[in-house]
């Protein structure tokens, strides 16, 4: 590996693997390996929640499709069959499987890299590095969804997914589980950034992530990843799950209807402001490891998708306008949602030069400083929104949800796990990062707990 490769050419074919394994330009410096940093967290924190969560997750995300597939959604009859015939259901990889990863991961690689579009500039990582980001994702999003259903349109068989979704999960639950394993070494010795966290602890490593903004082969993978083959694919299920029903019984229930409508607004939302995802926690805070790479590889497919998976083959004819107040709730949650993103990234936009709901918005100038040492201020708005709680914009997300899960009815719990899912998932996100927030701002942030005395829902928590 450290054979010169002309001698007009320095380089050595160690900085051009290097430079594919940093993602970074061949020549450019190489960012040391992570130190050791000792994990100051409980025990529950540091590996017996890590731990519990990488032994039962890949199983339940298995079961429940089981439950799905073979149990019609009941959880009572799939206990009453007992381990044995589970075991008889159970999925196994396969090679169509595969395909459909390869082919779907290389088509949104493909979009990413090809299609034109302006750069972001993400928010300043603690060790002053700034990451960057393609925002084409609406031309991805338009020309993913009209690929899948002119395909269908054509007769090709793409509702094929959905019969052979078993073996998808089993295929996807572990090429996920060998990738955060490369994920681990790779921040280990060649990391993208200075922003790594390597406490020495292996399961809390590997399960929370080394680094924070990864790229491979110069593309930044929480990007590709979470945005692309998660997000889009989430949205393309649920259409495939619509023209699965159609072939079954002819016709679109008015209960699959809503709950897609729902879902495929919200993820048109999601790209049309993809760049206010960058600013969120799972990008700016949260490492790549197992809680974020295989939970968007694999538990949102298996989890997130359990709706329209369900509803396949359990079509409910609500009255029409019943399914369009589901929409409208769903659309109203949507707008708070974005509204509340807007007033936020508009008043750092602006440096506060701006109107939240028609008059100045109240700022507190909150003082940081980053890793290598540079003082730093950020904006954290108290009006609007941002009054009401200091993290409101999680209940528009709860009211979102449950938009596309209503029309699933309320006599099986199943479609429901992804809601309850969110619920735990939001209020431990919120005290997570109530904790990052005071470690990062001190004082400031104690005026801003002062100013919003709510956390999510005000009056309540």
């Amino acid at each position: 590996m450290n054979v010169a490769r002309r001698a007009d050419h320095p380089l050595t074919v160690d900085s051009t693997f290097q430079s594919w394994m940093t993602g970074l330009p061949v020549g450019a410096p190489r960012p040391a390996p992570p130190v050791r940093t000792p994990l100051h967290a409980s025990a529950l924190r540091a590996w017996i929640g890590p731990l519990a969560m990488i032994l039962t997750t890949p199983l339940l995300s298995v079961a429940v499709w089981i439950a799905c597939a073979h149990y019609q959604g009941d959880l009572s009859v799939m206990w009453a069959a007992g381990p044995a015939d589970w075991w008889a259901h159970a999925p196994m990889p396969s090679l169509t499987a595969l395909g459909i990863v390869a082919g779907w991961t290389a088509f949104q690689l493909l979009l990413l890299n090809v299609l034109p579009g302006a750069t972001l500039l993400g928010p300043v990582t603690p060790a002053g590095v700034q990451p960057a980001y393609t925002l084409n994702g609406i031309a991805a999003w338009v020309i993913s969804h009209a690929v899948v259903v002119g395909a269908w349109f054509a007769g090709l068989p793409v509702t094929g997914l959905y019969d052979h979704y078993g073996e998808l999960i089993i295929t996807l639950t572990l090429l996920a589980l060998a990738f955060c394993g490369f994920l681990y070494v790779k921040g280990r010795t060649f990391p993208t950034s200075p922003d790594t966290l390597y406490t020495g602890n292996p399961i809390f490593d590997f399960f929370q992530g080394i680094e924070l903004h990864p790229r491979l082969l110069g593309v930044n993978l929480k990007q590709l990843i979470n945005c692309r083959v998660s997000m889009m694919g989430w949205s393309v299920v649920f259409v495939v799950c619509a023209l699965k029903q159609i072939e079954l019984y002819g016709a679109l229930s008015t209960s699959m209807a809503a709950s897609v409508a729902v879902l495929v607004a919200y993820l048109f939302k999601f790209f049309w402001w993809e760049g206010g995802y960058f600013h969120s926690l799972d990008i700016m805070h949260d490492r790549f490891g197992y809680y974020i790479c295989w939970g968007v590889l694999v538990w949102v497919p298996a989890i997130y998708c359990l709706v329209a998976l369900w509803l396949v083959e359990h079509p409910i004819a609500w009255h029409p306008a019943v399914a369009v107040a589901m929409v409208a709730l769903g659309l109203v949650s949507i707008w708070i949602n974005y509204d509340a993103d807007a007033q936020r990234q508009r008043v750092r936009a602006t440096n506060g030069a701006t109107t939240v709901w028609g008059k100045a918005p109240e700022l507190i100038t909150a003082r940081y400083v980053t890793a290598d040492g540079e003082a730093r201020t950020s904006l954290l708005l108290v009006s609007g929104w941002w009054g009401v709680a200091r993290h409101f914009h999680y209940v528009p997300e709860l009211m979102l949800a449950a938009a596309w899960t209503i029309p699933a009815g309320f006599t099986h719990f199943l479609p429901w796990f992804y809601w309850v899912f969110l619920f735990i998932l939001l209020m431990d996100r919120s005290i997570r990062d109530e904790k990052k927030c005071a470690a990062k701002y001190g004082d400031d942030w104690k005026v801003y707990v002062g100013r919003v005395r709510w956390r999510v829902m005000p009056g309540v928590f």
